[in-house]
């Protein structure tokens, strides 16, 4: 039978515990920039390969990477989008003639969509990138001084409780 003492160390090991509280933020950071890419639907895998190609702290990563979940979605896209336009400004939105799109098979509707959208691409993308570097920055440095405060709090909290030692 195996003993809980095994299996709580294997899974210590497994999430990076003992990591230093730099590599805990570098972790928490990096699936943080992928929270802010845009390849969205890959974001978990992405997370995933990165924890394990470099090691992370699995937990740390896919809690950065989930900074980009439902209610936040529109808002870094929208961001993202508008931090891009200032960028590479393109012009105006284009005007969509929705009743010819309908009457167009699917393919042609993905062309005729891909061609309206096509400018607006390199500023999507460029918004990302620069809004994922600024929140990168932003979760390193609030999740370093979060792991360090944990830690310390963590330590006077063992100490208080610890029993006094044996007098004479």
């Amino acid at each position: 039978m195996i003993r809980y003492a095994v299996i709580k160390e294997k899974f210590r090991h497994i999430l990076h515990l003992g990591d230093s509280p730099q590599r805990t933020a570098l972790a928490f950071a990096v699936g943080t920039f992928i929270a802010f890419t845009p390849t969205y639907g890959l974001h978990t895998l992405t997370a995933l390969f990165c924890a394990w190609a470099f090691r992370f702290n699995l937990v740390a990563v896919l809690a950065g990477a989930f900074t980009n979940n439902p209610w936040t979605i529109l808002p870094i896209i929208g961001s993202s989008m508008g931090v891009g336009l200032l960028v590479v400004p393109v012009g105006a939105p284009p005007l969509i003639d929705w009743n010819d799109f309908a009457s167009k098979m699917l393919w042609d509707q993905f062309l005729m969509l891909w061609q309206q959208f096509r400018p607006y691409l390199l500023p999507f993308v460029l918004g990302h990138i620069i809004l994922g570097l600024v929140a990168t920055g932003s979760a390193y440095i609030l999740a370093y001084q979060a792991i360090i405060r944990f830690r310390t709090h963590q330590a006077r909290t063992k100490e208080h409780l610890a029993p006094p030692p044996p007098s004479c």
